[in-house]
């Protein structure tokens, strides 16, 4: 069957990225990359207004100039995500080790030694491809679980790429649920790495976060509950050549019931990106209505439907 002429030419910008982009000098693929995010940025889209809301929530205070110097930032550091992506497979192992710090890394360490397995969460901060090859290059291989895109050749595309750093990629939705093979990983001892700050599905447990509601996905929770194994949330950001990666002190069960695990559980997690988020409001790229405030009502009515699925077993991951 044909694809319909938008699936298209997304298709082929993508393919067009991964290709043209590895070619470029990097001199050069830096510098179209901000010029598009200053592009975008003065068009004042849905996207970036919504970003400009999203930070609004973490720095309250900001005045509108200093709101929109802190939005075009962002961009920049989205744009210069993308870029990155683009070329990181042609990046040697030294350059994609030697690139990427972290702080407080025993954290990490202590946790991948528990023989437990061990969980990290993370937020859409940084470079969480970069950091997710350093950590199958230097620690452990590691699994995630990746959001099915459309068309389907540039999930397929995703797919290969993060492959090739070593990554094991469950499909979100289209197949079976990825939670049962998560919690085989985990409890061979190995590592599962998933983004944490955006409910996709509506199982999403309601947390504080800056202040105001919103859900986010129980899986990294969930999982730990039922393996015992430590949660460390991350938090990611960029300076001038690198990408940083902060472990913040590791999440455990507690006693009560499993739903009330997970939602501490989560809610600690919300905690820890705030923390990570406000340090480098610049370097989070969350361009989607996250919290409740700004959520559709029919979203909200299936998620409020489907909120007691964080009892059972197979809760999204």
């Amino acid at each position: 069957m044909d694809l319909p002429f938008r699936d298209q030419a997304t298709e082929a910008a993508y393919a067009t990225g991964w290709s043209a982009v590895r070619r470029m000098p990097e001199p050069v693929a830096r510098s179209l990359f901000r010029s598009l995010a200053d592009q975008a940025w003065i068009r004042h889209g849905d996207s970036v207004q919504q970003l400009e809301r999203n930070l609004r929530r973490v720095v309250p205070d900001a005045s509108r100039r200093e709101l929109r110097e802190l939005s075009r930032e962002s961009m920049r550091s989205y744009l210069r995500y993308w870029q990155e992506t683009f070329r990181l497979p042609d990046w040697s192992r030294e350059r994609i080790v030697s690139r990427l710090k972290t702080v407080d890394e025993h954290i990490f360490v202590e946790a991948l030694n528990s023989g437990r397995g061990a969980v990290l969460t993370l937020p859409h901060t940084g470079n969480w491809d970069h950091a997710g090859a350093w950590a199958t290059l230097t620690h452990r291989p590691l699994v995630t679980v990746a959001e099915r895109l459309k068309p389907e050749a540039v999930y397929e595309r995703f797919l290969a790429y993060r492959r090739d750093l070593g990554m094991e990629v469950l499909p979100l939705t289209g197949g079976a649920s990825p939670f049962r093979t998560l919690l085989e990983r985990t409890r061979a001892g190995g590592l599962v790495c998933l983004l944490g700050d955006r409910d996709l599905t509506s199982n999403g447990v309601q947390v504080e976060f800056f202040g105001e509601p919103t859900k986010m996905p129980p899986g990294p929770a969930a999982l730990a509950v039922a393996t015992g194994a430590p949660l460390v949330p991350a938090t990611l950001w960029y300076d001038d050549d690198n990408t940083w990666v902060r472990f913040h002190e590791p999440l455990t069960s507690t006693a009560g019931a499993r739903s009330e695990q997970v939602v501490t559980l989560t809610q600690g997690c919300a905690d820890a990106f705030a923390v990570g988020i406000a340090e480098h409001p610049a370097d989070w790229h969350m361009m989607q209505p996250l919290w409740l405030a700004d959520l559709d009502p029919e979203r909200l009515r299936r998620s409020s439907a489907a909120a007691a699925a964080v009892d059972a077993p197979e809760a999204t991951a």
